[in-house]
């Protein structure tokens, strides 16, 4: 099953078994089925239930605030992530206060769906990572898209949250397979976080959120082929709040090498939360402080050769490996 697919299966079941929940967003009825198809099909199902919206993400994102704070859940597709800076004041000043600002906490079961990152050719304002824009913020839990994890067992825990969520979906893994892993590698999955690994101790750990984990990849097997590095990759479902498990914590004491890779641009990031963590827990482990890998500074072109050098990719993550181990 491709990742698309999964996405879709899963709100289908949601809306079977959640009556009160309601599918918000732009074009998201058939026959158009959303931007990227994942809500093909729901409207037919659920006609009552799966709405399309005017062109604004600060009202369909209030709309949701309102059905969770009245008892009931929502989910929202925004069309693609960057335009989530115009539903940032509903979910920084209302959906995530009405948790607790009532005097005693009240659930807001909701989830905004963004389709975000390059890859693609959309260009400078259809193509950012803006994760890191959401991080920090309380009564928010953030989560990523990932081809490891099933996406049905990903929405009953955001909205087990009882708090609103964010589901950033990196556009470039619709049409990957779920699960898929190659040999010499394999995945075991605890507590949310994915571990893709060889058998016997690696040399260092990669730390990236589903989006990218394609490219960790394959840098892991450019760098295992090429220069005998062995790479352990840790894809978490959450971002925000960043708790992991044992398994996480395990890793890294067996690598004490930590590179963390994302896609966004430097700067009070996801990944330096996660450094902020690891050298918490860890420093006194690691032989090398924890090395954050990003895309360069400035706007995402359209040209295909261009993009492909403003966004983070395989090079840049074994280079960076390579060069921080061997130099």
């Amino acid at each position: 099953m491709r990742v698309a697919e999964n996405l879709n299966a899963a709100l289908a079941a949601l809306l079977a078994r959640e009556p009160n929940l309601y599918v918000l967003g732009e074009d998201v009825v058939d026959p158009y089925g959303g931007a990227f198809k994942i809500t093909r099909g729901l409207s037919t199902d659920f006609p009552d239930r799966v709405l399309s919206t005017p062109i604004s993400e600060n009202a369909i994102t209030g709309v949701a605030a309102g059905l969770a704070l009245a008892g009931d859940l929502a989910i929202v597709e925004i069309m693609f992530g960057d335009f989530a800076a115009l539903a940032f004041d509903q979910l920084f000043n209302f959906a995530s206060k009405s948790v607790s600002m009532y005097g005693s906490r009240l659930p807001m079961r909701m989830v905004v769906r963004c389709p975000v990152g390059g890859g693609r050719g959309y260009g400078p304002t259809h193509s950012q990572s803006p994760q890191k824009h959401f991080v920090g913020i309380p009564g928010l839990a953030l989560y990523e898209l990932s081809p490891f994890h099933d996406n049905l067992a990903v929405f009953e825990e955001m909205f087990a949250r009882e708090e609103p969520c964010v589901f950033f979906e990196d556009k470039v893994l619709y049409t990957r397979r779920m699960g898929a892993v190659e040999p010499p590698f394999s995945v075991e999955i605890s507590g949310g976080v994915a571990r893709v690994s060889l058998d016997g101790p690696p040399d260092c750990v990669i730390i990236a959120p589903g989006g990218v984990a394609h490219r960790a990849l394959a840098a892991m097997r450019s760098l295992l082929v090429e220069e005998e590095i062995a790479c352990t990759l840790l894809v978490p479902s959450r971002l925000y709040p960043f708790d992991p498990p044992d398994l996480f914590d395990a890793a890294v004491r067996a690598a004490r090498r930590v590179f963390v890779v994302e896609e966004s641009t430097a700067g009070g990031t996801w990944g330096a939360e996660v450094a902020h963590l690891v050298h918490r827990r860890h420093w006194g482990r690691l032989d090398l402080p924890v090395t954050l890998i990003h895309s360069p500074g400035g706007v995402i072109p359209t040209a295909a050769h261009l993009e492909r050098a403003a966004l983070v990719n395989e090079s840049t993550i074994h280079s960076t490996i390579r060069g921080t181990l061997r130099g």
